[in-house]
Formats: C-alpha cells, sequence, structure tokens
C-alpha cells in the first residue's frame, strides 16, 4: 500500500464531519417541528409524540414524504416552507458530498500516485525507518537532496505514520517481497538504503533488491554484527556498515584517545564546525598534488576506489577524480556532504 503526504483532511474525517451536520440538521427539524406540534395532523388524529417528530423529519428531509403527517395551521406550514424545506435541500447536499467523497477518494489516490510514478526517477529507498532509516534520511536532507526523491519502505504501522507524518512517500509492506520493492520502483532507483534492525532481513532485502535490479543499482546496508558483514557483500550490497564495530572503535576512541572522538563527532554532526564533502576535481587542478591545494583534501577517489595520499608515493589529479576534502559546515557547501 502507497502512503503519500497528506495534503487535505481524511477522508474519514470529513465523512464524520458530513454525519455529524445530517444528524444535527435533523435534531434541529425535530426540535423545531415538536415545539409546534399541535399545528400538524396524524392520520390517527391522537396528535404529534416525539417519535412521531423524528418520523416526519426524517421522511421530509429525505423526501419520502408518506403524506400521513401534514401540517394544518398557517403557522406550521409557514415553518415547512422556511424552515423544513431548506433544511431538505441541504441535507440532500450533505448526502451527495458524502456519496461523492466516498466515491471520488480512491480515483484522486490512484491520479495523485500516477503523478507521482511519473516524476519518480533516480530516487533512494530506505528500507526500514527505525533510528538507522531516520538517521540516514536526515543525512539525505542535510545535504539538499529532495525530500520528494526518498521512498520509505516500512511494515511496522509506527513506522509508516511517522514517516508519512514527515511528509514522505511510504510504501507498507515487507522489502523482502519483490512486489512492495517493485511499488517503489526499484528498477530506476538510484540506490537503496538497508537500514532494518534484522541482520538476516537485511540480507534477505539484498538478495531481492539485486535479483530485481540485476546488479545495477547500487545497495547501501547496515547489520549490526561484523560476521554478516562479508554475507552481506556476497548477496550483492556495494557497501556495508557495521554497527556494533563503528560503535566499538569510537568507545575505544574515547578512552585511549579522547580528543579524536570530538573531532570524529564534529565531522559528523551538521550545521556546526567541520565537515566532510566531496566534489569533482576542477580542470585547473588535474595534474597538481592534491597536498597543494587551499582545501584540506583527506582522500581522492578515481574509478571507485580510494587512492591513499600518504607515503613517499606523489599521487597527482587526474580528470575525472573525486576530491573528498574538509569544509566548514557553517559555509556554504560547494560539494556534496558527508
Amino acid at each position: 500500500m502507497i502512503h503519500l503526504p497528506l495534503v487535505r483532511q481524511g477522508p474519514l474525517r470529513a465523512l464524520g464531519v458530513r454525519l455529524l451536520m445530517a444528524t444535527s440538521l435533523v435534531l434541529l427539524a425535530v426540535g423545531v417541528i415538536y415545539i409546534d406540534r399541535d399545528g400538524y395532523r396524524d392520520v390517527n388524529e391522537d396528535g404529534l409524540t416525539l417519535l412521531d417528530c423524528f418520523y416526519y423529519a426524517v421522511v421530509s428531509l429525505s423526501t419520502t414524504g408518506y403524506g400521513d403527517i401534514t401540517p394544518e395551521t398557517q403557522s406550521a406550514r409557514l415553518v415547512n416552507v422556511l424552515f423544513i424545506t431548506p433544511a431538505r435541500v441541504l441535507f440532500l447536499i450533505i448526502l451527495v458530498g458524502t456519496t461523492l467523497e466516498v466515491l471520488t477518494d480512491q480515483y484522486r489516490k490512484g491520479l495523485r500516485v500516477s503523478r507521482w510514478r511519473r516524476k519518480l526517477k533516480d530516487h533512494v529507498i530506505i528500507c526500514g525507518y527505525g533510528t538507522k532509516g531516520r538517521a540516514a534520511v536526515a543525512a539525505l536532507l542535510e545535504t539538499g537532496y529532495d525530500k520528494a526523491r526518498i521512498v520509505i519502505v516500512e511494515n511496522r504501522e509506527v513506522g509508516v505514520r511517522q514517516a508519512a507524518a514527515s511528509g514522505f512517500v511510504v510504501i507498507e509492506g515487507d522489502a523482502t517481497r519483490s512486489s512492495v520493492l517493485n511499488e517503489a520502483d526499484v528498477k530506476n532507483a538510484k540506490s537503496v538504503i538497508i537500514a532494518t534492525d534484522r541482520d538476516e532481513s537485511s540480507v534477505l532485502i539484498t538478495l531481492t533488491v539485486r535479483q530485481l535490479t540485476a546488479g545495477q543499482v547500487r545497495i547501501i546496508a547496515a547489520v549490526r554484527e561484523q560476521e554478516n558483514a562479508a554475507l552481506l557483500k556476497q548477496s550483492g550490497a556495494h557497501h556495508v556498515i557495521v554497527s556494533s564495530s563503528t560503535a566499538g572503535r569510537l568507545l575505544g576512541l574515547t578512552t585511549t584517545a579522547p580528543p579524536l572522538i570530538d573531532v570524529v563527532e564534529d565531522l559528523l554532526t551538521p550545521g556546526q564546525g567541520m565537515a566532510l564533502a566531496m566534489r569533482s576535481a576542477e580542470r585547473a587542478e588535474v595534474g597538481r598534488n592534491p597536498r597543494e591545494l587551499p582545501t584540506l583534501v583527506v582522500a581522492l577517489i578515481r574509478r571507485g576506489k580510494v587512492l591513499p595520499l600518504g607515503g613517499e608515493q606523489i599521487v597527482t589529479i587526474e580528470t575525472g577524480d573525486l576530491l573528498v576534502y574538509i569544509r566548514d559546515d557553517e559555509s556554504v557547501p560547494s560539494g556534496v556532504s558527508f
């Protein structure tokens, strides 16, 4: 099931409001008729009870009009002209509006889904909207990634509600199923981020994505245990993040070298201090040593491989290289932040 961001009042709430309006109108008509009940004639000639007033109000507002209860006095007829007849029209408008709301809601939703699919291209699919999934989404948004190009796949009701409330398109279902990933248009995706809470689910999702995309879509997966990282690589994941070992190394740094953890946190915390960024090499930089550039380059990526900048070997920049550098995060980014 596809959950698009809400842009209007929910159908259940709209139906509830219309039902409340219709009930209020009936009760108001009953009260007016009951006050002037002596001006109405019943075929039984025994006067109108409260139940008779309810009956007359309902059959009158619904335009049924059996004629067994009729206004007899001038005042009762005047009330029918000035109140009952307009109330009947308003009651019909409420009924017709409610019917149209029910009939057209699915049609409108279908149109929105069709428009969304036509515009969807090079999007990122996030499998799992837990702690890791929300952090991955936040990182994408911080780099200026368009929210409309992020699709969440989540099977937990809480996660679905949270993602939809945040304005994301959500595919409700199990990401290990091919039909669910096809709903997210995985074949045309730019990348798939797997951020589930269970390593076995991550492996199954990786295998399913690789089967559906023939390895053409980049897969980034997170696992809890180091021993499962190799299995994910074999399953088709291009990048694997081991949360437990990464957290362990950071804990070790806080003990042996506390200032280093402050630097790492500064690099990973957006909006303040330093941040890692990546950009393409400019024409004027080709042939130069990365160490000679004004910006602090920490890595050079060439044809998908990271080239070491340390040691005695001199590395020069070539056309098509990507430069990973440290920038001031308070300034306007000139590349892609990490």
